[in-house]
């Protein structure tokens, strides 16, 4: 039986501050029952009120509550903790950030949300009940109301169940006043949220944490050909004095829970039983960093089942929570769980937890092949945290298994791990983790081995003798339009329906593409520093989905095409030199995702950035045209249009995150992740050249033998060195480029990357740049060159470093970088006598149009 854990403060029932009882309500004696009331509370038929002139501000939203009816929902603990309100109201919000003032305006068509509302339902653990007070009278009908929405406000509740029970743990406490609130944000509660009902803009939701990085969100669930998406409007901006303080998965956004808790270390012992069963058991050792929580979130599939948690070996409390529909946390195919102890836990200590689980997380594609993941999260997981490891698999014979980390044997008389197989036949493999890792993996399949070397590394592909059943067909390829059947990083959500006749053999392509990642590791470890891990395994995966965890890479099966193949299901030229980047684009996140993370989702952009633009490099050191033509490819797809005629780059800028995938724009985060985000590398790296180089092309880095001495891989090198086994942010990456940053690119004589943040990573244009009045004057073995650059199609404020040339014999000669601030900019530049022609950037390392 689980421990109790709640011995709930009592009150007067009128948002007045509550006193501890003397016993538990019975009906509060669980985690459980607690949860339930918060998810179905209903409406008070004795707190119906008449209401007018009320006001309620949070977070620089300002809500009006002109004139109406309301009626607050029924005591849980001695608390008032929701509303449901019919009659005038508005709501008034302007974001102070020009980001988000756009992006509000993609999803609202205005800057400023200012919008009528005739019912809103409210949810709160703060003052609210008592801010509303002096503004109510007594209703007209109160049964008549509490029966016309009671219904509502009850299905309405579900949605902030498990927000206001993480809230609440943390001061119904079973320890006096004073202590329970020590270990609270504020006594008085900090969650708000509010979903309107509005005149125009139908329903919406305003959610308010105060205890969050970002505390305000504003967004929508909308469907879209027949998805589900919720679209994040606007949030406030990080405020980084809170030192990545987060608040709860509220189910409405992706907000990142604090690291108040840490996991250092997991022992998992999974039985795999294919085609989609697994049933394990995990051990977790959890420190407190910081003290006051009673419950612990962790992501889990929602395909699996916990039978059971316990604390230093004492079965405890938890709470299955479904992810809301269209959210991020749903699209992962996860919900949350909720660990519920039986007091506050205290900043320092050490707890083993110790989960039991199972269902059936694994998906079956055919002919010998499995895949983990298409159903969420296999272990118990609080997102990017850096941990150690330990792995073990029992799996029936015929089938090969491979997880991340390193061989291991596998030992007897520990706990979580046995030696003998459970039933004869059965295999049993374990993996160790060589140093903490942000996540692992496994893949299962009945696959060949393939071997490759780099340096001391072993590489080893695994492939089945043939494709998934639904691999597409030539006839199929040739009826889709070109980029449906693009087999690549950039196309995660599509389904392959049909079967071919004549398939290829992943297996027997298995060797070219283990010394495909051999190469990449030797590029990258001579660029970036040595290879982290001992061994890397590239492990086939059905469909058009890559992904890459330490030490395994699960890859498509478009990857193991070979040229006649590719040709066959007729890829175009440019999608067949974007699938031969993948391998080294997997491949490059060992580095960028696995051995440096980022720190919240505004900078997830940069490991797919770092990667692909890895790959990019590679490419560029062996084909010059080729990786011109990708770079060229992103740039038309950022200015490709959506059904509704609105240019996919308007989705936002890169910091967005996965808030740029919407009902807009399905596929806005791969599109501008990895395509803007490759060019803002691109960009990087080509001013930092021109600012120590006499010239800069595409060519040059490969054809001179000294890209190693490039500014922008010493930046990479010293970003590897500092933040390895880390996570990081945006702005802590453009510090490293600074520390090698040349005199040249210093905007305003600092030496400083804030522009580029500003108008180029942090904002969404593509100028266009165009030369007016140029004059030529000669002098002494000179000419003196004075002109204007026009920047269009840009805000204001953009700032762009322009490499400026003078088209002179056969190649042109770099003349220096202009700035182009605003529309116009006057430059004057020396040029070597007999200069009759100007060029802007013609070897294109500017993002432009």
């Amino acid at each position: 039986m689980a421990v109790s854990w709640l011995n709930a403060r009592e009150g007067g029932g009128d948002g007045s501050a509550a006193v501890p009882p003397t016993e538990t309500p019975a009906s509060l004696n669980s985690a459980a029952a607690l949860y339930q009331q918060l998810r179905t509370v209903g409406l008070d038929q004795n707190r119906v009120f008449r209401i007018r002139d009320a006001n309620l501000d949070r977070g620089g939203c300002h809500i009006s509550l002109d004139t109406g009816t309301i009626a607050f929902t029924q005591d849980i603990a001695g608390r008032i903790t929701g509303a449901f309100f019919e009659g005038e109201g508005e709501v008034l919000l302007s974001p102070s950030a020009s980001e988000e003032r756009r992006s509000l305006a993609l999803f609202t068509g205005g800057a400023i949300l200012e919008e009528s509302f005739g019912s809103a339902y409210f949810r709160f653990d703060d003052n609210t009940f008592a801010e509303l007070q002096p503004t109510l009278a007594p209703a007209d009908d109160p049964q008549g109301f509490v029966l016309q929405w009671n219904e509502a406000a009850r299905n309405l509740a579900q949605l902030d169940g498990l927000a206001l029970f993480v809230s609440f743990s943390r001061y119904l406490s079973g320890t006096n006043r004073k202590e329970a609130d020590s270990h609270t944000e504020t006594a008085n509660g900090h969650l708000f949220h509010a979903r309107f009902q509005g005149r125009k803009l139908g329903g919406f939701d305003v959610y308010f944490d105060a205890a969050a990085t970002e505390p305000l969100w504003v967004g929508q669930i909308r469907v879209a050909d027949g998805e589900s998406f919720y679209d994040l409007w606007t949030a406030s901006p990080p405020s980084h004095n809170k030192d990545n303080a987060g608040g709860v998965v509220s189910g409405l956004a992706e907000q990142t829970e604090s690291d108040k808790v840490g996991v250092q270390n997991y022992r998992i012992r999974a039985v795999v039983k294919p085609p989609l069963e697994l049933d394990a058991e995990a051990w977790l050792q959890m420190e407190v960093r910081q003290g006051g929580e009673r419950a612990v979130l962790f992501e889990l599939s929602r395909s699996l089942v916990v039978k059971q948690v316990e604390a230093n070996g004492i079965p405890v409390e938890f709470i299955h929570n479904p992810a809301l529909d269209g959210t991020q946390l749903a699209r992962r195919g996860n919900d949350l769980i909720a660990v519920v102890f039986p007091r506050a836990l205290s900043a320092g200590e050490k707890i083993n937890l110790h989960f039991s689980y199972g269902g059936e997380v694994l998906s079956e594609a055919g002919n010998g092949l499995l895949y983990v993941g298409a159903r969420g999260t296999w272990y118990p997981n609080r997102g990017m945290q850096m941990s150690n490891f330990d792995l073990e698999f029992h799996f029936p014979a015929g089938w090969t298994l491979v997880a991340t980390g390193k061989r291991a044997p596998v030992s007897s008389g520990e706990t979580g791990h046995s030696k003998a197989a459970a039933i004869p036949g059965e295999q049993v493999m374990r993996w160790i983790s060589e140093r903490p890792i942000p996540v692992a993996g496994f893949n299962l399949g009945r696959y060949s081995r393939a071997t490759a070397r780099a340096g001391e590394v072993t590489v080893e592909t695994y492939a089945t003798p043939t494709v998934e059943r639904s691999f597409p067909t030539e006839e199929d390829r040739t009826s889709e339009t070109p980029d449906h059947g693009l087999p690549s990083v950039f196309r995660r959500d599509l389904e392959n329906t049909i079967v071919l006749p004549s398939q290829p053999s992943p297996a027997r392509n298995a060797q070219a593409v283990a010394d495909l990642s051999a190469r990449a590791i030797e590029f990258f470890a001579r660029s970036f520093g040595p290879y982290p891990y001992s061994s890397l395994a590239l492990t086939q995966m059905p469909g058009n989905t890559s992904q890459g965890w330490p030490s395994l890479i699960f890859l498509s099966s478009f990857s193991f095409l070979t040229s006649e193949e590719q040709s066959r299901l007729h890829m175009s030229p440019t999608e067949r030199i974007m699938n031969g980047t993948i391998v080294a684009h997997e491949t490059a996140h060992q580095w960028w995702g696995d051995l440096v993370v980022w720190k919240s989702y505004r900078d997830q952009w940069l490991a797919e950035a770092l990667a692909n633009y890895s790959a990019l490099m590679l490419l560029e050191s062996q084909d010059p045209p080729k990786a011109h033509t990708l770079l060229e490819k992103y740039r038309d797809d950022l200015l490709m249009k959506n059904k509704d005629g609105i240019q996919v780059m308007d989705a936002g800028p890169v910091t967005l995150g996965i808030r740029l995938t919407s009902s807009h724009f399905p596929n806005g985060y791969e599109t501008i992740a990895y395509g803007r985000g490759t060019w803002l590398m691109h960009m990087l790296r080509n001013m930092m050249r021109d600012g120590t180089r006499k010239h800069s092309s595409l060519s040059d880095g490969a054809a001179d033998g000294h890209v190693s001495d490039e500014p922008f891989l010493r930046a990479l090198r010293n970003l590897r060195e500092r933040y390895q086994g880390k996570p990081i942010s945006t702005h802590e990456m453009l510090k490293v480029f600074e520390d090698e940053l040349p005199p040249s690119l210093w905007y305003g004589g600092k030496k400083s990357l804030d522009w580029f943040y500003d108008g180029w990573v942090n904002g969404a244009a593509i100028p266009r740049l165009e030369l007016q009045s140029v004059k030529y004057a000669d002098k002494p073995n000179a000419v003196a060159i004075n002109g204007t650059i026009l920047q269009k199609d840009a805000p204001d404020e953009l700032v762009t470093a322009v490499p400026v040339y003078a088209s002179l014999g056969v190649r042109p000669i770099f003349l220096g970088i202009v700035f182009a601030d605003g529309s116009e900019t006057t430059f004057h530049l020396s040029a070597p006598a007999g200069a009759r022609k100007v060029v802007l950037d013609p070897y294109h390392t500017i993002l432009t149009r």
